[in-house]
Formats: structure tokens, sequence, C-alpha cells
């Protein structure tokens, strides 16, 4: 915790939160880093329905695999310079010199095996367009739970739950990659499918999708 954190917030008692000068309760893991804060307050868990929002979450879910979200985060706007805002039908077209490109653009994670997966994955999102299930919002909001985790601390957070293994195996069979059942599960949680946020924090509950 830095010194302004340690400072100004207090650990609200057996909830695993922070409550900061402002007197908002977040997690630890959005109560300093000013850039975590303001995503945690304004945009994790809050409903994403539309093609491109999910694509481009969904994507950015698979570049965090082994690395902190920060990291993503921090990237984020050369990840969407990079990836053509990640227009689905743009992306899905991508040859050879897209590849070079991305593979040598410092501003984004170059790994070629997650570049080669959002080029995949955009076309398997374009062919889902097709299917009887809509498209790619629709398709992965058709695996919202009947109800949602009330944690009290990170410890008890999850990590998959079935309809994440469920919606990796369907999202499989659909022609997408690095789309494991623990990286669904904190894609459920980014799009507001599931609310993870802390009981007692002042965003659980914000999303409309669940009661608080």
């Amino acid at each position: 915790m830095s010194d302004e954190a340690s400072a100004t917030g207090r650990e609200a008692r057996g909830e695993g939160l922070v409550v900061g000068a402002d007197g908002l309760a977040r997690p630890t893991w959005a109560a300093t880093d000013p850039l975590l804060r303001d995503y945690y307050d304004t945009e994790w868990g809050m409903p994403v329905r539309d093609e491109r929002g999910v694509f481009e979450r969904l994507s950015l879910e698979a570049f965090q695999s082994g690395l902190s979200w920060a990291t993503i985060l921090r990237k984020r706007p050369a990840f969407r310079v990079a990836f053509d805002g990640f227009d689905p039908d743009v992306v899905a077209g991508y040859g050879e010199a897209d590849l070079a490109r991305l593979l040598a653009d410092a501003g984004i994670v170059r790994n070629r095996a997650k570049v080669l997966a959002t080029v995949r994955n955009a076309a398997a999102t374009v062919a889902l367009r097709e299917d009887p299930d809509g498209d790619l919002a629709a398709f992965v909001w058709s695996f919202r739970p009947a109800d949602t985790p009330r944690p009290r601390t990170q410890h008890e957070v999850p990590t998959t739950s079935p309809e994440s293994l469920a919606l990796s195996k369907a999202l499989k069979r659909k022609g997408f990659t690095f789309v494991g059942p623990t990286t669904m599960y904190a894609l459920m949680e980014a799009l507001g499918l599931v609310d993870t946020h802390l009981l007692g924090s002042h965003r659980r509950g914000s999303s409309g999708v669940w009661p608080s």
C-alpha cells in the first residue's frame, strides 16, 4: 500500500476492503493505483452487451493470461490502435503483414500465440453471427448464471464456475481459442454476468444486473 493510501485509508473490519479518503470502500487491488481505482469505479462489472465490446474484453482477457491486469490496462490504448478498435471484421482479415506489424509493436503484448488467437477469434466472432443464439455478445450472455457469489473477502471470490466451464467449452466448439474456464470467469466478472464485488464495496449491486 502506498504512503498516501496508508495515511488516508483503513481496512473495513473483516471484509477485505479499504475505505479511502473519499469514504468509498474498495478491495485492496483497486484501492491505491489510480488507473485500477478508476477502472474499478467506472467500468469493471458494468454490463457490456455489444459485439465489439465483448470481443475486445475477450481479447484482452486472453492477453492478460500470465500477466497482471494493470499491465493490460496500461497498454489498452495501444491495443485499441494496434487492433483497429477491435473491429472483428477488420481483425478477421489480418494477414502476414499485420502479424509482423503486431509482433513489432512494443506498445502491446508481443506474444505470437495470443496475437494469432485474437485474429482467429475475430473470424469466429464474425461466423457466430449466423448462430441461432445470436452474435458473440448474446452468446456469452446466454451463460449468465441463476445467481451470483456474495464474497466478503477476496479469498471467497471464485475463479471458475459451472457456467464459465460451459462457456469455455461452447466457445471452443465455435472455433475460439485462449478461452479457458478461468479466463471466461474473469470475462464474466468484467462484463457483469456475475457480481463479485465484495459485500460492503460501494460498487456492489451497481450494475443493475444483480441486487446488492
